[in-house]
């Protein structure tokens, strides 16, 4: 029997002074099986990060022609394609060729940065690429947040972030490992 997926809702209130973007959102996300809880959470970031009227989820883990969050136009054309871990470079190359922006949020312990060092030759034509990288820590506490119904406000200021809940706080910043714009 396959084991399904676990649904979570979230109420974030996304307060973004970089993009002048002030808004509430209520989500539905599904956990897969195979998901770890601080995926899913960076999932939930990353959303908020890039937060707007057409970001949206996608099928995510169980597609392999999708992203794990995308903005499409109201013309169905990919403005921002965004993958989240240590994506190939084959997957990579046919994302840049399909949306006007891409957007990696890589993580892992020290195998971050030697997955871009390894694959960052081959993918330094792509001039719609950005690579961004969340380090182990600040993932670890992104779990504090997780509970069935997640209530979370997101602050960016000057390329740091801040999540607060009722509970918890977390500031945390991305470092850009590669910036191809």
């Amino acid at each position: 029997m396959a084991l399904s997926a676990t649904i979570y809702k979230a109420e974030i209130n996304v307060v973004d002074m970089d993009r002048h973007y002030y808004e509430q959102h209520s989500l539905t996300l599904a956990q897969h099986p195979s998901e770890t809880a601080e995926r899913l959470m960076l999932r939930l970031l990353v959303f908020a990060l890039h937060a707007s009227d057409t970001m949206s989820f996608t099928k995510g883990l169980s597609t392999d022609d999708e992203p794990d969050l995308w903005q499409k136009s109201l013309s169905d054309e990919i403005e921002l394609w965004v993958e989240l871990g240590l994506p190939s470079e084959k997957r990579l190359k046919k994302a840049c060729g399909r949306s006007q922006q891409v957007i990696v949020y890589a993580y892992g312990a020290g195998s971050a940065n030697l997955w871009w060092e390894k694959i960052q030759p081959q993918l330094s034509r792509f001039k719609n690429l950005t690579v961004k990288r969340i380090d182990a820590a600040s993932l670890e506490q992104l779990k504090v947040f997780l509970k069935r119904t997640i209530e979370l406000q997101v602050s960016i200021q000057d390329d740091e972030i801040t999540c607060l809940s009722a509970d918890n706080e977390l500031v945390l910043t991305t470092e850009i490992l590669s910036l191809c714009l």
